[in-house]
């Protein structure tokens, strides 16, 4: 049975850091792709980051490119999602998430398992 659960969120100012975790179980660590989604309130769930098998590609959106960096530890089976100089429009509940058919990449559709989320705040 895979699990997800995310950690890691809170308040922030305005240009400050957060990483988030996500520690996973039940999974094929090395067969299965990860990302991180968000979900602003009265907005659609959008992709933010993922990573594909094996630690190899990566894909961001462009809203978040150059300020946020997904990783993983394969040792830990955890996946971290490092975000620097926030906004105020990233505030959101984000979620971690693995596939392991689909295609890699930022199309929620591809995602099999998902997490219950970690509220990220940023104020102004």
């Amino acid at each position: 049975q895979v699990q997800l659960v995310e950690s890691g969120g809170g308040s922030v100012q305005a240009g400050g850091s957060l990483r988030l975790s996500c520690a996973a179980s039940g999974l094929t660590y090395n067969r299965n792709f990860m990302g991180w989604f968000r979900q602003a309130p009265g907005k659609e769930r959008e992709g933010v980051a993922a990573i594909c098998m094996g630690g190899g590609s990566t894909y961001y959106a462009d809203s978040v490119k150059g300020r946020f960096t997904i990783s993983q530890d394969n040792t830990k089976n955890t996946l971290y999602l490092q975000m620097s100089s926030l906004k105020p429009e990233d505030t959101a509940i984000y979620y971690c998430a693995t596939g392991n058919f689909g295609v890699c990449g930022l199309q929620r559709w591809e995602y099999n398992y998902w997490g219950q989320g970690t509220q990220v705040t940023v104020s102004s």
